[in-house]
């Protein structure tokens, strides 16, 4: 059984919440260690219904500037891995892996250009969305993008309380974002 359909799971979340004064609590993310001030994402947990049965929601929540800039990224990665066939990006690297410098420095160079060119012709685009994963492993999963500047503890309390209404209105505009608005 999936542990986030257990009830003693479900009132432990409940505690916790209610400890934090809050509809929600963050979940610790081993990425996020590194990372210093995030307020483009949240990863965290609260009480709903699913089928009309009480479970615990485990949600990624992001902006869609973050969103876009993912997609971009990786779309221009595929464009170079057919560029450059033995690149191995820096994510997909063994630890045994011996760099070539000269050859990441060119790969960076084109990513780049990629990257400027997918965003200059805005062939990527976002909207809002929530996703749910019903074969998760704890509970149900969602994956929010939200258009907001930043993703805080109030944006995500104001979504859990829509969603848990069944009152969410999702933007149905397409975005598209360059890397230098971020500088702006």
């Amino acid at each position: 059984m999936n542990p986030g359909f257990d009830p003693e799971e479900i009132a432990v979340l409940k505690q916790e919440c209610k400890a934090e004064r809050s509809s929600f609590i963050h979940v610790e993310d081993e990425l996020e260690e590194d990372e210093e001030e995030n307020n483009e994402h949240a990863h965290v947990q609260f009480v709903g219904f699913y089928k009309e049965k009480e479970v615990i929601y485990d949600a990624l929540i992001y902006t869609l500037r973050l969103h876009h800039s993912t997609l971009v990224y990786d779309a221009a990665l595929e464009r170079l891995k057919k560029v450059m066939p033995n690149y191995v990006s820096l994510d997909e690297r063994p630890e045994n892996y011996v760099a070539d410098e000269e050859q990441d420095e060119e790969a960076e160079l084109l990513l780049t250009e990629f990257i400027e060119e997918i965003e200059e012709n805005e062939e990527i685009t976002v909207r809002e969305h929530v996703e749910t994963d019903e074969t998760f492993d704890y509970g149900i999963g969602l994956e929010v993008g939200l258009n907001k500047t930043e993703i805080n503890d109030k944006t995500i309390n104001d979504f859990i309380i829509r969603f848990n209404a069944g009152r969410i209105q999702l933007d149905p505009t397409l975005y598209a974002f360059s890397g230098s608005e971020e500088q702006d």
